[in-house]
């Protein structure tokens, strides 16, 4: 087993690497990304720019107010020298140099705040930058810490803990209840549910029986089993999920951002073309070299893209402000604007179009018993257990004690009589207990017949057949030798879906496709009344995120939206993950670019239509600070525009960027 791989099953796992402007930001794991040299150059340059502008005013000379403004270029000036020398000694020439050199030049003419300004907004887009890729990191090892780092393993009929890692395939590993599974396998003795919803994110656990599969990473519940060892620790559903999400993520940093391809024409010749401008002057038009260099000054500074670089991180940080201000969290300018692109969305179905919560539908009394008797003796035995069916019965019994069901109070009577002793797990199967000497239990349709439980007549099976093929999950509940009802569980649709999936249609979305580990029957009866245009069940997460692929080669650009640990690598491969933030797990929140922090998916659309909005200004902002570069640029070289307007007019194109960018933050979205 390559050690790389091995390693990826750890909690130390983490991301190799960089930043999407090219330079390497590798931190120590335990290093927090607030301390980013980027972002406390900014922060240094901000403050020193503040005092700067403010000492005047404050009744300082302007001897200090110079001193600060030069503290704060070089505060705001140093990682864009270092880097720019970096690239230098490469050959290469890049928008930071042209942003070092247009600071300078603002500082020849005397214009440190102009200089100071342009600073403090790169250093500050370059720790943002450098802030999200710090946090996709935490996705990495939040993964591996699902995965135990030793396993419990019978040879020659003796038990030993070790290594993951040493594990070989055919080896036997005994699991016990409620712990972590740490391999992928068979099982081979005994019963259990499991909690899968790592890595299927199915809403309830799966009953397992001797031939079922079984995968690391997921939580074993009150059975002891023991399972035989398929796949190496490397090659586990978990690992797999582990390396999926590191290579998506690494393929989105290695994207270039499209303004590179301009400043990589654009900065030398710029460079280039002031010396020479300053030559041609001199020798062909006879001027004196002070009134040349002041001219080319004016060309510089006309050149100097302060418009251009503002214009997309102005738009980007005003629509993350009023995101934020709305619920909903956008890890950076890039995902916002990539939002914009989409074409087509990819839902999970469990916690994301459903609450991920089963509730009691149905209770059906049998025989004598009524439906509040059915509630109270299931509830009695599901008093401590943190079964999410139990805990559905729980808050049924709760509502119904409370008047909630009945009104009269007979729910309370009968919660209040049924005091349980001897309660015990019948693994894989139920639980059971006995009331005043007589024995009670509430199991899976499946476990009666057996160990002493009541056989099923024909027309409850029919009864259980119908409920169940209405994506009903159903627990029987016992009473000495009889029946004395049925528990219809399901998860519930999250309110106004359909109308949620409408409005993302009227914004231009052409595909809604729905991504479950869940079996089709189940996924159908929630996604058709909801008007999604595909369905695609009984997925894994290498399936989900190759469906992800597949939209992708049709669309170009997919969002996902899931909550769990088995959509992080969907999440990670879409051009923007959406997490549902409340009840997203921490890996799905770090894997996302995207998260509605109140699990409120009617946010979705808005933050759809933001960003549709943001591109828009971000055009408008290109426009207007090209078009003022082209004018002043030629208007500059031949002297009808002098210095001092020169940096009035660009000046003013900054403001008017700045102002046009704030926009974003009235932006409300239109009702449809």
């Amino acid at each position: 087993m390559r050690r790389e791989d091995a390693d990826l099953t750890r909690a130390t796992a983490h991301t190799r690497m960089t930043c999407s402007h090219g330079h390497g930001c590798a931190k120590s794991a335990g290093r927090s990304g607030w301390l980013d040299a980027d972002l406390l150059s900014a922060l240094a340059c901000g403050a020193l720019l503040l005092a700067g502008v403010l000492a005047p005013r404050l009744g300082a000379n302007d001897t200090v107010a110079r001193v600060l403004l030069w503290a704060s270029c070089a505060a705001g000036g140093w990682r864009v020298a270092i880097r720019s020398l970096q690239q230098l000694l490469r050959l290469k020439l890049d928008v930071d140099l042209l942003m070092l050199v247009a600071a300078i030049g603002a500082g020849i003419i005397n214009q440190w705040t102009e200089g100071a300004v342009l600073l403090f907004l790169f250093a500050l887009s370059h720790g943002l930058e450098n802030l999200a890729s710090e946090r996709a990191r935490h996705a990495i090892r939040a993964l591996g810490t699902l995965t135990p780092t030793t396993a419990r393993v019978i040879r020659g009929g003796e038990e030993s803990d070790i290594a993951v890692d040493a594990l070989r395939v055919g080896d036997l590993v005994r699991i016990k209840p409620a712990e972590r599974v740490a391999v992928d396998g068979e099982l081979l003795d005994g019963e259990t549910t499991v909690d899968q919803s790592p890595i299927t994110g199915e809403s309830v656990p799966v009953h397992k029986s001797p031939g079922s599969l079984v995968f690391a990473g997921t939580l074993n519940g009150d059975g002891v089993i023991t399972v035989r060892t398929t796949k190496l620790a490397s090659e586990t559903t978990m690992a797999r999920m582990i390396r999926l999400v590191e290579e998506s993520q690494s393929a989105k940093g290695t994207v270039q951002r499209m303004t590179e391809r301009f400043t990589a024409v654009y900065t030398p010749i710029v460079l280039g073309g002031v010396p020479v401008l300053i030559a041609v002057m001199v020798l062909a038009f006879r001027m004196d070299f002070a009134d040349a260099f002041l001219r080319a000054m004016a060309v510089l500074v006309g050149a100097s893209p302060c418009a251009l670089a503002i214009s997309t991180p102005s738009a980007m940080l005003a629509g993350i402000a009023q995101a934020a201000r709305s619920g909903v969290l956008i890890k950076g300018g890039m995902h916002l604007e990539s939002l914009g692109t989409i074409r087509a969305i990819a839902f999970d179905k469990t916690g994301t179009i459903t609450r991920g919560r089963p509730e009691v539908q149905q209770v059906i009394g049998l025989g004598t018993a009524s439906e509040q008797e059915v509630i109270a003796v299931a509830a009695s035995l599901n008093r401590n257990s943190s079964h999410p069916l139990a805990l559905a019965i729980s808050r049924r019994a709760a509502r119904d004690a409370a008047g909630d069901a009945t009104g009269d109070g007979r729910a309370a009577t009968a919660v209040a009589s049924h005091e349980v002793d001897g309660v015990r797990a019948l693994p894989g199967r139920g639980i059971e207990g006995f009331a005043d000497g007589t024995r009670i239990a509430v199991v899976g349709p499946r476990a009666l017949g057996r160990d002493g439980l009541p056989t099923a007549s024909t027309a409850l099976l029919r009864q259980i057949a119908d409920l169940e093929s209405a994506a009903h999950t159903v627990s029987v509940v016992t009473r000495a030798a009889e029946v004395i009802g049925v528990i219809a569980m399901s998860d519930q649709v999250r309110p106004d879906v359909r109308e949620i999936l409408a409005r993302l249609k009227a914004l231009g979305i052409s595909r809604l496709v729905l991504l479950t580990g869940d079996n089709r029957t189940v996924a159908a009866r929630v996604a058709e009344p909801l008007g999604v245009d595909e369905i695609r069940a009984e997925l894994l997460p290498e399936d989900k995120i190759a469906e992800v692929r597949r939209l992708l080669g049709e669309w170009q650009s997919v969002a996902m939206v899931g909550d769990g640990v088995n959509d992080a690598p969907a999440l990670a491969m879409a051009t923007v993950g959406v997490a549902m933030g409340a009840s997203g797990t921490d890996v799905a929140l770090e894997a996302a670019d995207i998260a509605l922090m109140a699990d409120d998916l009617s946010k979705l659309p808005f933050a759809v239509g933001l960003s549709r909005r943001a591109r828009s200004i971000v055009r408008q902002n290109v426009a207007i600070s090209m078009a003022v570069v082209a004018m002043l640029i030629p208007f500059a070289a031949v002297g009808v525009v002098p210095l001092s307007a020169a940096v009035v007019l660009h000046e003013g194109s900054t403001v008017v960027v700045a102002f046009n960018a704030l926009r974003l933050l009235r932006y409300r979205e239109r009702s449809i």
